[in-house]
């Protein structure tokens, strides 16, 4: 499986970003998708994650209220609102064969960098 991030960058706080991750070279099955962030001298930590069929969405509970996650087929995006310089960090796009939860993630892209300034 291949995962290919993008829409990493600067933005100032209290704007918006959006991030898409591209997955390829998986045959067959439901997967779910989402993404993690690892920030400076932190552990990296799920930030959202979709259903196949787009119907199951699971949040950080201490993001939900700024994040929209999306998917068309092997495509997931997320749009993160009125971001802050603490969501400063490393954005990675997963691939779960299993369920949304957050430890069935198994596949890992490289990884976005995403800069928030004050």
């Amino acid at each position: 499986v291949q995962l290919v991030e993008s829409g990493g960058g600067s933005v100032q706080a209290g704007g918006s970003l959006r991030l898409s991750c591209v997955a390829s070279g998986y045959i067959g099955g439901s997967t779910s998708m989402g993404w993690f962030r690892q920030g400076p001298g932190k552990e990296r930590e799920g930030v959202a994650a979709i259903y196949s069929g787009g119907d199951i969405k699971t949040y950080d509970s201490s993001l939900a209220s700024r994040l929209l996650i999306s998917r068309d087929k092997d495509t997931v995006s997320l749009e993160m609102n009125r971001v802050e310089p603490e969501d400063t960090g490393t954005y990675f796009c997963a691939l779960s064969t299993e369920t949304c939860a957050w430890d069935d993630f198994s596949a890992w892209g490289q990884g976005t960098q995403v800069t928030v300034s004050s």
